[in-house]
């Protein structure tokens, strides 16, 4: 990949295929997920002991949906987006950060009706984390 913003791409693509598969971390099927793609609060793989600052925490007050990666923001070391992914798969928002931002917060309002959403939060460095909120 040429760039950050192509594996961004190629990031969410992964996610949204897999919300829509069923072979998100923690199903039944998740077996099949090549390790070291997703992490998870759950499975934190390679990067055990980040979970606190890398595992987007997710708010829900009626269709506002707010998302906060407790990571800090330097230069060399920051949460790049935020993503939110419907149950079948569809990214329905994401908002981008950059190492000036002081914190990795996002308020997203939610539209049309949602059983389970998918939040993404990409660190620069450790990787694509995802949190499921059922609503």
């Amino acid at each position: 990949m040429n760039n950050r913003r192509d594996f961004l791409k190629a990031s969410l693509v992964v996610s949204a295929g897999l919300a829509a598969t069923g072979l998100m971390p923690g199903s039944a099927r998740a077996a099949t997920i090549p390790e070291g793609i997703i992490y998870t609060k759950e499975n934190p793989g390679r990067w055990a002991g980040k979970e606190g600052s890398h595992s987007p925490v997710i708010t829900v007050e009626g269709n506002k949906l707010t998302v906060e990666t407790k990571h800090e923001m330097t230069e060399h070391h920051y949460i790049v987006k935020h993503t939110v992914i419907s149950g079948d798969g569809q990214v329905l928002d994401e908002n981008t950060f950059y190492p000036t931002d002081e914190k990795a917060i996002s308020t997203f309002e939610i539209e049309g009706t949602h059983s389970m959403l998918y939040v993404t939060s990409f660190c620069d460095i450790h990787d694509l984390w995802l949190a499921e909120v059922k609503l």
